[in-house]
C-alpha cells in the first residue's frame, strides 16, 4: 500500500505539472463564467441555461483530461525511459499500473472540485439577487444539492475513460490509444443502439458484432444525469450507487487486464 501511494503521488505530481491541464481547468471555469451571460439573455431560463453549461463543461473537459494525459501514463515513461528504473526495483509491475492509474483519479477529482466549486459560485452569485417569489418559481433551487450527484456520476464515468485509456496505451501508441478511447467513449453514448442493431440491418455478422460490443463496451449512458438535474426532476441516491457500482466493477475488470498486458510486455 505504501508502495502504491509512493507512485500515485508521483503521478498526481507529474499531471500537476502539465500545462495542458491547467489550460484545460481553465477554460473550463470560462465556460461556466460565460454560461452567466448566456443566462442572462433567457428570461426565467438563466439558471437551467448555467447548470446545463456548468455541468456540461465539467464533463467535456474532464474527458479531454482523462484522455490525453490518461494515454501518457505509460507511454511518457517509456519515451524517459524513467519505466526502467522502476522496473529495476523489487516493485511489481501491477502496482506501478495501479498507482499511476490512482494518481490521475486524484488529479481529475482535484479538477472536478475545483470546477464545481466555480459553478456553485456563479450559481450562488444569481441566486443571492432573486428576492423569494421568483426562487419558490423556480423548479430547482440555484444551489441544488442535486447537482453533486451529476458531478459524481461523471466523475466515475471519467474514471472508467480514464481505465480505457491507460489499457489501450499499455499496448499502442498515444495517438492510436486517444482514438480508441474517445471510440469507446462515444460508443458507450450508443450502447442500447448496438443492442437493437438486428432491428436496423440485416446481416448476421453485423448485427453479432453490435451485440458482442455491446456487451465488451462500459454503457455511458446512465451516467449522464444532468437533463433530469437541471429541470429538477429526482435523481435517487439508489440509482447513484448503483450505477457508481457498475462503473467501478468495470474499472476493475479493466484494470485487471491492464496489468497482464503490462506484466507481458518487453521493453527491451
Amino acid at each position: 500500500m505504501r508502495t502504491l501511494g509512493w507512485i500515485a503521488v508521483n503521478g498526481f505530481r507529474e499531471a500537476v505539472r502539465d500545462k495542458v491541464m491547467y489550460s484545460l481547468v481553465a477554460f473550463a471555469v470560462l465556460m461556466i463564467v460565460v454560461s452567466y451571460v448566456l443566462g442572462q439573455l433567457t428570461a426565467g431560463q438563466d439558471l437551467k441555461i448555467m447548470k446545463d453549461v456548468g455541468l456540461s463543461s465539467i464533463a467535456i473537459f474532464g474527458l479531454f483530461m482523462a484522455v490525453f494525459i490518461g494515454i501518457g501514463l505509460v507511454s511518457k515513461e517509456v519515451e524517459r525511459r524513467s519505466v526502467y528504473a522502476l522496473l529495476a526495483k523489487p516493485i511489481r509491475r501491477a502496482d506501478i499500473l495501479l498507482g499511476k492509474y490512482l494518481g490521475l483519479v486524484l488529479t481529475l477529482v482535484v479538477n472536478v472540485t475545483v470546477m464545481t466549486i466555480a459553478l456553485y459560485a456563479v450559481l450562488a452569485y444569481v441566486g443571492w439577487g432573486e428576492n423569494a417569489f421568483a426562487r419558490q418559481a423556480r423548479e430547482a433551487p440555484a444551489l441544488d444539492p442535486a447537482m453533486l450527484k451529476a458531478v459524481a456520476l461523471t466523475l466515475v464515468q471519467l474514471m472508467i475513460v480514464t481505465a480505457t485509456a491507460l489499457f489501450f496505451s499499455t499496448f499502442s501508441t498515444p495517438i492510436l490509444s486517444a482514438a480508441l478511447t474517445l471510440g469507446v467513449y462515444v460508443a458507450g453514448y450508443f450502447s442500447t443502439d448496438l443492442r437493437n442493431f438486428d432491428q436496423v440491418v440485416k446481416s448476421p455478422a453485423a448485427v453479432a458484432l453490435a451485440r458482442g460490443l455491446y456487451y465488451v463496451l462500459p454503457n455511458l449512458s446512465p451516467f449522464d444525469v444532468t437533463a433530469q438535474v437541471v429541470h429538477g426532476l429526482h435523481v435517487g441516491w439508489r440509482y447513484v450507487f448503483v450505477t457508481s457500482a457498475y462503473g467501478v466493477t468495470y474499472i476493475a475488470l479493466l484494470l485487471v487486464i491492464s496489468a497482464a498486458v503490462f506484466s507481458w510486455r518487453d521493453f527491451k
